[in-house]
């Protein structure tokens, strides 16, 4: 695990808790890429075409998506990402506390890369964290960032 690349994460999540615990268990699990968060659907889209207060950000290697956001819910990110030619690419991770069969059967036939029910334990996100970072960060090969 320690020849995984530094890479960049978009962290799309409303709710400060769940974003404090996702920073806690990734450094907890000794995660050391850039984590980078918008806390909802417009500000992921403003973060991926780079505008307003996004306007220097990198373009995310993958991006970690809850489905329940305001103002552009998850569903809604998924969709407008796999559509536009540019960021179809980047892997979409669910990350959300849906288990609903619908939504993980959308979130699939909206090309979502992974679908992952968030546990509510800090002790269960942590193995969830290890199990994400030796898969997506040791060993898929991402693609190469576009600018």
């Amino acid at each position: 695990m320690e020849n995984a690349e530094l890479i960049d994460i978009l962290l799309v999540e409303d709710n400060p808790g769940d974003v404090r615990l996702t920073q806690e268990a990734f450094k907890d699990g000794m995660l050391r890429n850039n984590l980078h968060v918008a806390m909802d659907g417009e500000q992921a889209m403003d973060f991926l075409y780079r505008r307003g207060q996004f306007a220097e950000a990198p373009r995310p290697d993958l991006i970690l998506l809850d489905l329940n956001l305001p103002k552009m819910n998850g569903r809604e990110v998924l969709a407008a990402i796999k559509q536009d030619e540019s960021l179809k690419r980047i892997p979409v991770v669910v990350l959300t506390t849906s288990q609903d069969e619908a939504d993980i059967t959308e979130s699939y036939r909206q090309f979502a890369s992974s679908y992952i029910v968030k546990p509510v334990s800090m002790e269960k996100f942590l193995k969830v964290v290890s199990s994400f970072k030796q898969y997506w960060l040791s060993v898929v090969k991402l693609p190469p960032v576009e600018s």
